[in-house]
């Protein structure tokens, strides 16, 4: 992509009433705006996040069996009637209710259990259709009373949520480990170091969840950590103390703030009693489904990302999620033959499938770029200048000036060892 035809561009100003870190560097590096409080619009670049990050969730989760479909955002009451929830104070708090026209209600979905197992209602019939796993990446909606710290707190956000029905309880917790397992995974390959947290279930279920907390210090949630090993529960479940000994290892026991990435919850039968849905077990015998729901802030991890990959110059992606793989820098594009390097180096790098966003602009100065390069936060800087084309300088053959994002080493190569280094 050429950087002369992105939109937006770059801004120098620190956008009033950036409280945080990702609410400063998103906007100023052209990844997201913010319409409203807790409203954020994807711009291109954030949306090429976004999507690397869906990739990576999808992937693990196709693994366990589950099957993408995708979910209406706009609930009718009765459904969720079925099982109080609509009249409850604690979701009323939070979910948008509303009549339309004709005075008939309507909510904006802040969660899906009630319209999922709605659908299984509809399908499921005996024990020989069981399990099912299904998810979706959709817009959620949360009437957040302090909606802040950047796109960490929105009001309407991006949401991955799989949901999973059983036949028994011990079939839900082998699938909720394997979820377990994938969330890690997905993580990991984004570089995130998640605590697995013990915690309630709060309006969702009574039953065992799992939070998978980030520790940052602009977290509004606090976890109990151990030192000396991965022990850590939600001080609001806890029996553990700060300053304590671990009950797992005996190591010191600290508490720490931290950003909730995701969370998994058994549901148990509670949906499917209150919903009336069942299935005909091997004894044609009536039997309650057994329900499980894990989610993901999708956009939320964007913020994620940046509150823990950042320096004083801007944001420094994991390659696993940067927009693009290599920040190709054109410097004096007005001479002819520079230029003609520059463009050979993008096509050929765009002709291997290499992700390149190519600074082409001309008349910005070289500091001017890089600044911009080091806020976009692109892995790899690579510079065609006079100083690197050899018909201007003298050397035997072209080089291409290298430098890695948060490191102060450069290096010149040709291209066909960097196009060598890409491959590896």
């Amino acid at each position: 992509m050429r950087y002369s035809q992105t939109f937006p561009k770059t801004i120098k100003q620190v956008p009033a009433g950036a409280d945080s870190i990702n609410h400063q560097l998103l906007v100023r590096g052209g990844y997201m705006d913010q319409l409203m409080a807790g409203s954020w619009t994807l711009l291109p670049l954030g949306w090429r996040v976004v999507s690397k990050i869906n990739d990576i969730i999808r992937e693990e989760l196709n693994v366990t069996g589950a099957l993408e479909m995708l979910m209406p955002l706009l609930h009718p009451r009765d459904i969720w009637d079925q099982t109080g929830r609509w009249s409850d104070p604690d979701v009323k708090e939070i979910m948008y209710q509303f009549k339309d026209i004709r005075g008939k209600e309507l909510g904006l979905s802040f969660t899906h259990e009630e319209i999922v197992m709605n659908l299984l209602g509809k399908y499921i019939h005996s024990y020989k259709d069981l399990p099912v796993k299904i998810y979706h990446f959709s817009t959620k909606f949360r009437n957040e009373p302090r909606a802040k710290s950047g796109i960490l707190r929105g009001r309407e956000f991006l949401m991955k949520d799989l949901y999973s029905a059983h036949v028994s309880k011990e079939d839900l917790q082998q699938y909720f480990q394997q979820v377990k397992e994938a969330y890690l995974r997905i993580f990991k390959k984004m570089e995130l170091e998640a605590r697995v947290v013990d915690a309630s279930g709060g309006i969702f279920t009574d039953s065992f969840t799992q939070e998978f907390q980030v520790v940052s210090p602009v977290g509004e949630d606090n976890i109990l950590i151990c030192e000396s090993c991965d022990f850590a529960a939600n001080i609001e479940v806890s029996q553990v103390k700060e300053g304590e000994k671990c009950p797992r290892c005996k190591g010191e026991i600290k508490m720490v703030n931290s950003i909730e990435a995701g969370h998994i919850f058994t549901l148990g039968t509670k949906y499917a009693k209150n919903m009336g849905v069942f299935f005909l077990d091997e004894q044609n015998k009536k039997q309650d489904l057994w329900f499980g729901s894990y989610g993901i802030g999708v956009s939320r991890l964007v913020g994620v990302l940046v509150e823990i990959f950042h320096d004083d110059k801007g944001i420094i992606w994991p390659e696993s999620v940067a927009p693009y793989i290599i920040h190709l820098v054109g410097l004096g594009l007005e001479e002819q033959g520079v230029k003609n390097k520059a463009e050979e180096v993008y096509q050929k790098l765009q002709d291997k499938g290499v992700e390149v966003l190519y600074d082409d602009r001309i008349g910005v100065s070289a500091g001017e770029k890089f600044a911009d390069a080091d806020l976009i936060g692109i892995p790899l800087r690579v510079v065609v200048s006079r100083k690197t084309h050899s018909a201007s300088s003298g050397q035997a053959e072209d080089k291409l000036e290298i430098k890695r994002r948060g490191e102060e080493k450069v290096e010149l190569v040709t291209l066909e060892e960097l196009l060598k280094e890409i491959e590896k």
